[in-house]
């Protein structure tokens, strides 16, 4: 056993400490993770379940978008993402010429905008506004609370 030498109680402690630190920090982001901030809308209700309540009605015709707020929930912006011909885009509903209503598609509200993106197919994806507690921000919803269009 003579001659044969271990890791010296320096580089042993440096490594472990290295170990702790690594494993610390991924238990810190996987916590960060799970406890995602709470966006609220109305009476402290989770925006996610006011994602729910949504409803409104949507035509397409000739490069034309037609919408309606049918529901109680305001509408802050609309999401599009069009499919087709093997290609994939999302668009906010009048970003391009500032269509969309500064206060967003309030309760029975209408929007008419032109969509010069191409495609077969489009799902009109809601987006609202709540409040953290560092101010407002903006949720989107699934794509299960949005609404499929054919455009061709």
């Amino acid at each position: 056993m003579r001659g044969k030498r271990g890791v010296s109680p320096v580089v042993a402690t440096v490594l472990l400490i290295a170990i702790v630190i690594v494993i610390g920090l991924i238990v810190f982001m996987w916590f960060r993770g799970i406890t995602e901030e709470a966006i609220t809308k109305f009476d402290g209700t989770n925006i996610k379940l006011v994602c729910e309540e949504v409803t409104f009605d949507a035509s397409y015709s000739d490069s034309y978008i037609y919408l309606s707020n049918s529901g109680n929930v305001p509408i802050y912006k609309m999401k599009a993402q069009i499919t087709g011909a093997g290609s994939h885009e999302t668009i906010t509903l009048g970003s391009e010429d500032d269509s969309w209503p500064e206060t967003g598609l309030l309760q029975g509200g209408t929007y008419q905008g032109f969509i010069s993106q191409p495609g077969d197919e489009m799902i009109l994806i809601p987006v609202l506004a709540g409040e953290t507690d560092e101010g407002e921000k903006t949720h989107t919803c699934d794509e299960r609370n949005g609404k499929k269009i054919i455009m061709s």
